[in-house]
């Protein structure tokens, strides 16, 4: 599939595989003490509001609001920075070697949704969370495929790193486009004058970084009140950020992406995890599973996800529109589209997007990402473990 790693590649992997172990110990951690003692203290530090600005100019916010819109506009200021460095010289910038993944993804996304869907079908309300089990958590999968080492082919390691990078180009997608509010013609219109000064800080190759990031905070408060989602404003910050081929990694793209990288993955993404894996198990039986929401997540990703990566691999692959991953089995492929089903962190999050206004859905949310991504990690391991056997 790919013969050469490139240096970014593996240290991208490395750093997404430790990222996701210190994720399954922030969310353990939140399920504690959300069924403890403090969960009245967990519940009620996270709804607290607090006030960031000068004088009458700011935003009061929930620390959880705080947590969701600005901490994961970096988030997805960080993701961006990767796809657009993978795009232009890493694994996905050869269209061969990118198309795999790419379709791989697109059956990843399309099959978990129809799965929700059809659970969900006569509920207009519910139905809003048809995206919820379309997402991979990167940091967690990868975590999980670690574990395993060399027992798993380096190209299935590339491959699931592509995919979940394609994925979250998806969830970004349908962030912008389904999951914004009203929108404000004046804010939209900051925006746009926002993003064309630093297009223009790009055209002239400007390699500071406190331009960007002084843009780029107005440019995210313009967004939070656009009706746009805020996150969307580190997206569009990470498409003006300078890279050339030439540069090689010495971009400041790269060395932006190198800086910020511990912290989102050791700080905001288990930070994150903390704040929304937290619900109370008080009363939860199995009927509670079988609620429309939670059934439907529950089987977006844990059948969904591997039903739609296998096949659309499968048929790809047969077709010779893809080409299998180098020295792996069809056994193997299959684990790794199991694992695809841990949506974790970016299912979360979604989920809290899609029931932003129906919050009695959240903690169902909450059982069904959990539960799905929990057998999916179970099951995908010990596929990948007898493969490695074979």
């Amino acid at each position: 599939m790919i013969k050469n790693l490139s240096k970014p590649f593996k240290w991208f992997f490395n750093l997404e595989a430790a990222s996701g172990l210190i994720l399954l110990i922030a969310a353990i951690f939140a399920l504690i003490i959300s069924n403890s003692n403090l969960s009245n203290l967990y519940f009620s530090t996270l709804n607290k509001y607090l006030f960031v600005g000068i004088n009458n100019f700011g935003l009061k916010l929930s620390v959880l609001h705080w947590i969701n819109d600005a901490l994961m506009a970096i988030f997805f200021f960080f993701v961006t920075l990767e796809i657009k460095r993978e795009f232009i010289q890493g694994e996905l910038s050869n269209i061969k070697q990118a198309l795999l993944p790419i379709i791989a993804a697109v059956g990843g996304m399309l099959i978990p949704a129809l799965f929700y869907i059809v659970i969900n079908l006569y509920n207009s309300q519910t139905l809003n969370g048809w995206a919820i089990p379309s997402a991979t958590d990167i940091a967690f999968s990868l975590g999980i495929l670690s574990l395993l080492g060399s027992r798993v082919p380096i190209s299935l390691k590339i491959f699931l790193t592509a995919l979940a990078i394609i994925d979250d180009l998806g969830a970004i997608v349908i962030i912008a486009f389904f999951y914004s509010g009203d929108l404000s013609i004046s804010y939209l219109s900051l925006i746009l004058i926002s993003y064309i000064f630093l297009l223009t800080l790009n055209k002239y190759n400007i390699k500071k970084f406190t331009p960007y990031l002084l843009i780029g905070s107005f440019m995210w408060f313009f967004t939070h009140e656009s009706g746009i989602h805020a996150t969307i404003a580190g997206v569009l910050l990470a498409t003006t950020i300078p890279h050339r081929k030439k540069d090689k990694d010495f971009s400041l793209l790269i060395k932006i992406e190198h800086s910020i990288s511990p912290y989102v993955a050791f700080i905001i993404m288990p930070l994150f995890a903390f704040a929304n894996a937290g619900v109370s198990l008080n009363g939860l039986s199995f009927s509670s599973l079988m609620s429309p929401v939670p059934l439907g997540i529950l089987l977006g990703l844990f059948i969904g996800k591997q039903v739609g990566v296998m096949v659309f691999s499968y048929v790809s692959i047969k077709l010779k529109i893809a080409q299998m991953p180098n020295n792996s089995s069809w056994l193997a492929l299959y684990g790794v589209s199991i694992l695809t089903g841990i949506g974790f962190t970016m299912s979360l999050f979604v989920g809290n997007l899609a029931f932003s206004e129906n919050t009695q859905y959240i903690d169902g949310v909450k059982i069904g990402v959990l539960t799905g991504s929990l057998l999916s990690t179970i099951f995908g391991y010990f596929m990948l473990l007898l493969s490695s056997k074979k």
